[in-house]
């Protein structure tokens, strides 16, 4: 695929998690999905109404020695932009979490809110945007400004060995990102489809369709369907 992301530098001391989290927590970039993140908290939902909102991008979420990377597409307006924590605080969450709980990488199948004892093993939890955008339709060049981030943790994440892409969105900026650490995208460029599958550099990437509920509650994505990813995904983890 074509490279529309620039060419990352690296500084060697940057190598650790809670720099990344801190820099991506900070950012400003986009003025179109600061507005969206923070008109979400000013005018929540009934059901939400008194919480306090987290605003800000959202960092991602696990076991820094993970095998197994999870990459979304963003943060959901009253989900992740209001708990502060990816796929969390909604049915598309419980729905990841559910899964990763029944595949060994969680220690509980719920995901309410941070401090909720919620702990990956083995896994790693992010996204390619980390503001909820209008819609959950961020622009392209809002992905390419956004998707250093995943660069960065992906070179971080030395550990990772399989990455499962939750919808096309992510599986597309999962190649993105993977190009612009030089790695060589086969031709023709890998099409997303459930169950997918392709070898990009030292990782292998399975597709799923996404957890929202426009896959869940109309059957296009099952427990079974989503559970079988995982398996494969615990599979090709596993030490050779």
């Amino acid at each position: 695929m074509r490279n529309r992301a620039a060419r990352t530098t690296y500084n060697p001391g940057v190598t650790d998690l809670a720099q990344l989290v801190s820099e991506i927590t900070a950012c400003r970039a986009c003025a179109r999905l600061v507005r969206c993140r923070e008109a979400a908290a000013k005018s929540p939902p009934k059901r939400f109404a008194g919480e306090s909102y987290w605003a800000r991008p959202v960092p991602g979420f696990g076991d820094p020695s993970a095998r197994l990377l999870v990459v979304g597409l963003a943060p959901a307006a009253h989900g992740g932009n209001r708990t502060g924590r990816v796929f969390t605080g909604d049915r598309s969450g419980d729905w990841l979490y559910g899964a990763l709980h029944r595949a060994g990488f969680a220690n509980q199948a719920a995901s309410v809110r941070r401090g909720d004892g919620l702990a990956l093993s083995g896994a790693y939890v992010s996204c390619v945007v980390r503001c909820a955008p209008p819609g959950n339709k961020p622009t392209p060049k809002e992905r390419d400004r956004c998707v250093r981030y995943l660069v960065r943790e992906l070179a971080i994440l030395t550990g990772v060995r399989v990455i499962v892409a939750l919808g096309g969105f992510a599986w597309d900026g999962v190649l993105l990102a993977a190009a612009t650490l030089g790695h060589a995208i086969p031709r023709p460029k890998p099409k997303f489809g459930h169950a997918a599958e392709a070898r990009i550099g030292p990782w292998q990437l399975v597709a799923s369709y996404h957890v929202s509920q426009q896959n869940t509650f109309t059957g296009r994505l099952t427990e079974p369907m989503l559970d079988r990813v995982f398996a494969r995904a615990r599979a090709a983890c596993a030490p050779r």
